[in-house]
């Protein structure tokens, strides 16, 4: 949204301007799923969707919150108090980083704030990672707090495994907080260092989103990481990045179920590392191969994958054939799939998949054409 239009919004509520605008993008993952919280590689790239929060520092320990999104709701917490979950599931993550940063001795100050979002719910792009560092980046201005970008992916992630009790990785924040328009970033899980990766010019990034109903919280994404650690502990490693493929296969111990996750774990980074040769190369047909080979691991391994997004993963493959390559992307259970492909392609998706998806599973899809985009950044008015 136009900051003027949201300018307006924020003074209509608070009778006052707004000083500044913290604003981060969702991001989509081009390869790589749920390696992150195994120590694993990832590589997305962040997205020109964004979470805005226009905010003005206040002279109390008040946070309140309003969101575009959710006209109807607001909420408001003491930064002076001890922070626990309120009312609102949204403002939560406002809580929940406020949480994180006053728990490791960060002293906050009250702030005024309005958010706008264009990141889709739901669709696995990462719209909480979004507002977590849109949030931070936020405190971190406003408090004087000096973290760097990455540490603010850190907290991030706390807020999102410690308050909201999902236990996920950190490529959405750390992604949401250092992507670069044009690129995608390979991120090692292990130590946090990052590579940038440039996407190829000609080849367009696309998300469908499957629409299929999706809460990753509630869903059983926090069991796969338990599956993970209780099959690292049996290989004696760490984590599942010091496993190796020839491990899991001659483990007498792992459960069937543990050797699927791990075999997938394990498989999935060396895809990655496959994906950022093809991807300096711009060699589409190993994209190809390598996107659909994780697709299939998501979904006969790792079992996340659900009728809808697979049936839209077939679907785009036969509609973009030789031109691109597609595969479910984000935590699963639902949400979006994310295809590669040359730009003349995309009137294929539209015009096949969609209505095709739409016979099948009795459910309307959206598609997005998007840019590999620029992370977190704070400006003033």
């Amino acid at each position: 949204m136009e900051l003027t239009v949201l300018q307006n919004q924020f003074t209509a509520i608070y009778h006052t301007q707004a000083d500044g605008v913290a604003t981060a993008p969702g991001r989509v993952n081009l390869i790589g799923e749920h390696t992150d919280y195994n120590n694993g590689f990832v590589l997305p790239c962040a997205l020109n969707f964004r979470t805005q929060i226009l905010f003005k520092a206040r002279n109390d320990n008040r946070v309140n919150v309003h969101s575009l999104s959710y006209p109807g709701e607001s909420d408001s917490f003491s930064v002076n108090d001890t922070i626990s979950a309120g009312p609102s599931q949204w403002g939560n993550y406002v809580r929940a980083v406020a949480f994180v940063l006053q728990r490791a001795g960060h002293t906050l100050t009250g702030a005024d704030l309005l958010i706008s979002s264009n990141v889709p719910q739901g669709a696995g792009l990462s719209s909480s990672a979004a507002l977590e560092l849109a949030v931070g980046g936020m405190f971190n201005s406003l408090a004087t707090l000096n973290l760097s970008p990455t540490q603010l992916a850190v907290f991030g992630q706390q807020a999102e495994n410690d308050f909201m009790d999902c236990q996920c990785g950190i490529m959405d924040q750390l992604i949401s907080a250092n992507g670069q328009a044009h690129h995608a970033l390979l991120i090692d899980c292990q130590d946090l260092s990052t590579q940038l990766v440039a996407m190829p010019e000609n080849l367009a990034v696309v998300i469908i989103n499957s629409n299929y109903p999706r809460k990753l919280v509630d869903s059983e994404y926090n069991q796969r990481r338990a599956d993970c650690e209780a099959a690292a502990k049996k290989l004696g490693v760490a984590s599942l990045r010091q496993a190796t493929l020839e491990d899991i296969a001659h483990s007498t111990t792992l459960t069937d179920t543990e050797r699927k996750r791990a075999r997938h774990v394990v498989s999935e980074n060396l895809r990655v590392m496959s994906a950022v040769s093809a991807l300096q190369q711009g060699d589409l047909a190993t994209l190809k191969t390598l996107m659909a080979q994780s697709h299939a691991s998501l979904h006969s391994d790792y079992e996340v994958t659900v009728a809808a997004t697979d049936g839209l993963v077939s679907l785009s493959q036969t509609a973009l054939g030789d031109k691109g390559a597609a595969r479910m992307t984000g935590g699963g259970f639902g949400g979006a799939i994310v295809c590669l492909c040359l730009p003349e392609a995309v009137h294929a998706l539209e015009t096949q998949v969609l209505p095709q998806y739409q016979q099948q599973f009795g459910l309307t899809a959206d598609l997005y054409v998007c840019t590999a985009g620029q992370g977190l950044n704070v400006s003033y008015f």
